[in-house]
């Protein structure tokens, strides 16, 4: 086996039963994600808009494309009905953007909401407090063609172990909070993306039901 391949049968070794493997390959070449393809993956995650839409008709049509990355408004309507998922919601402007462009486009969009938990302030994402308030109201009920499928969260970025952890800590407990204020109402809304090449183990030990590993796979990022 290549290298690559067995990067991700090593990975898959080690992730709980349930998780899926969610290969970052933004930044990485076509050729590598095709050797990723032939061992098996079929989940690739991508940040830019314009690599993801250079790299689609490369790949093979079965591919399911996870959009990660800060979304700008302006680049929406490129990728809506393009992606299996955009896991990086993290505006109700972002969401009602992408419930237009996807009623327009005739297609059910699925997304996770980003929650911002971590130290910096660079991340992006809703206050946890913030999107239960939203939930609780019922601001999901007025989306014609978005499905929110969980929510997506990074811990802070640290050697902290206890942090990390209650960092993870508290983006699941954000979703069960939103579980209980919308009383099984959000049907679907089970998956729970964190973790990453790093922390993943301890994501998962949390309730991760999806993990997003590039370097472990690929190596370090060729820009």
């Amino acid at each position: 086996m290549n290298r690559i391949a067995d990067r991700i049968e090593a990975i898959r070794a080690t992730l709980t039963e349930g998780v899926e493997l969610n290969a970052v390959s933004k930044f990485h070449p076509v050729e590598a994600l095709r050797e990723a393809y032939d061992a098996g993956q079929r989940v690739f995650g991508e940040s830019r808009v314009q690599e993801l839409l250079a790299k689609i008709p490369q790949m093979p049509g079965d591919v399911r494309w996870h959009f990660i990355g800060h979304l700008q408004t302006n680049k929406v309507r490129q990728i809506v009905g393009r992606v299996a998922l955009i896991e990086s919601v993290d505006s109700e402007r972002l969401l009602r953007l992408i419930d237009a462009e996807s009623e327009r486009a005739g297609v059910v969009s699925r997304v996770l909401m980003q929650v911002h938990v971590a130290r910096e302030e660079t991340k992006f994402g809703f206050l946890p407090e913030e999107l239960v308030s939203w939930m609780a109201e019922g601001g999901y009920r007025t989306l014609r063609a978005t499905h929110i499928c969980g929510l997506m969260g990074m811990a802070s970025n640290t050697d902290d172990e206890s942090r990390v952890a209650a960092d993870f800590a508290a983006i699941r407990d954000t979703m069960e909070e939103i579980r209980r204020v919308t009383a099984g109402e959000l049907t679907g809304f089970d998956t729970l993306s964190m973790g990453m090449s790093h922390d993943y183990r301890l994501a998962m030990r949390y309730g991760s039901t999806m993990v997003r590993i590039g370097t472990d796979i690929f190596g370090y990022r060729e820009y």
